[in-house]
């Protein structure tokens, strides 16, 4: 029987852990696949669904400037609801814990219609740390009939809160799957292998730490410890800082006002995934505020010190690969400092294993898909 999956992408992130799904389903012979785009991130999600060669049946672009997560979340329910009226499929796949991964499935529940979760059971335990990604993703769990966990911990999550156990598919990230498909891209095009060439040639033999920070617990006093500890870091002549920087102004004003002037740091605009993974490839070292940056690195062996105070994705922690610094300047100047000068140390971290996934979650999810 033809299945009709109706898939919702709206961030950057959504994009990259849904394209191996949805381009594995698409090549289904029982299954229709309608993709559709709110773009709560329009150029990012653009650059990504274009590398996935992905083209949205819809596209809804929401964004306006400055606007409130209750403004958006009303018009991406509204504006969700009327689409799913008028096509009518028999599943819609959501992903993670955007305002568009809720209001998907609460327009969903609304109408009776089934909801797939990926990247489910993740719990940092804190309902304001990730905000509001933490209440998100309990919405979307509590409505939801099917579970794909990305690991054993985010299964066991689902099951305190008494999600039946048959309705969870312990599956890896996708974004395992995404990395490896994309890394292979950059490495076979000669074009993205020399796209840092300028940085190389700037920074000679400089260790590149990649930097990224963008999350709302960190806006105000978070960015402004996180460029203290980056300014001491810089103190030592034998690394250099990458950062794409977030456009939201929280965020932009002051790294660009405090940093765009060191001569071993490069700011630089947010990138294409394919350019972000070449990048990932060239750092000696991680520090981030992003949850997928998380799962990244370990994949490329690359260790993370991650700048929040709580991780949902605990996973890293416990294996080997991810430390908690906050954005408390002592640790991560502390955390950082170890990494360079303690080679045991940094090899420890680099080749611990990755607890999020083998390259075959989209795999495992397409089959339980279909087989629902």
């Amino acid at each position: 029987m033809q299945k009709h999956f109706f898939v919702l992408v709206g961030t950057r992130p959504e994009a990259i852990k849904l394209f191996p799904v949805i381009n594995r389903l698409k090549a289904e012979t029982n299954a229709t696949v309608t993709v559709c785009a709110t773009a709560q991130h329009r150029q990012l999600l653009d650059q990504v669904l274009k590398l996935a060669n992905i083209v949205p049946d819809v596209d809804l672009n929401v964004m306006t400037a400055n606007q409130t997560l209750d403004r958006l979340s009303a018009r991406l329910l509204e504006g969700i609801g009327a689409v799913l009226d008028n096509v009518r499929p028999s599943r819609v796949i959501v992903q993670g814990d955007t305002t568009t991964a809720m209001t998907g499935a609460l327009a969903c529940y609304y109408r009776r219609i089934p909801v797939s979760h990926v990247e489910a059971g993740l719990r940092s335990g804190n309902i304001y740390a990730p905000w509001p990604e933490e209440v998100n993703r309990k919405i979307i769990g509590t409505i939801a009939d099917q579970h794909f966990a990305p690991t054993k911990r985010a299964a066991q999550s689902l099951r305190r809160e008494n999600v039946p156990k048959d309705r969870i598919h312990v599956t890896g990230n996708t974004v395992v799957d995404a990395l490896l498909a994309v890394k292979s891209i950059v490495d076979s095009d000669p074009r993205l292998v020399s796209r840092w060439d300028g940085i190389r040639a700037n920074q000679g033999n400089r260790r590149i730490i990649l930097v990224t920070c963008h999350r709302r617990e960190n806006f105000g006093a978070g960015v402004l410890n996180i460029v203290e500890a980056l300014q001491e870091i810089l103190r030592r002549q034998d690394v250099a800082i990458v950062l794409p920087i977030h456009p939201n102004p929280n965020v932009f004003d002051v790294l660009s006002s405090r940093l765009s002037n060191h001569p071993r740091v490069e700011l630089i605009s947010p990138q294409e995934y394919s350019d972000f993974v070449s990048l990932l490839s060239l750092a000696y070292l991680v520090l981030t505020d992003s949850g997928g940056v998380q799962e990244e690195a370990p994949t490329l062996g690359k260790p993370v010190l991650v700048m929040r105070e709580t991780t949902e994705r605990p996973e890293g922690v416990e294996a080997g690969t991810a430390r908690l610094v906050g954005a408390n300047p002592s640790k991560i100047i502390e955390e950082t400092v170890r990494l360079l000068d303690d080679d045991d140390h940094y090899l420890a971290m680099s080749r611990a294993h990755n607890p999020f996934g083998d390259g075959r979650a989209s795999e495992r999810i397409v089959r339980a898909l279909l087989d629902a």
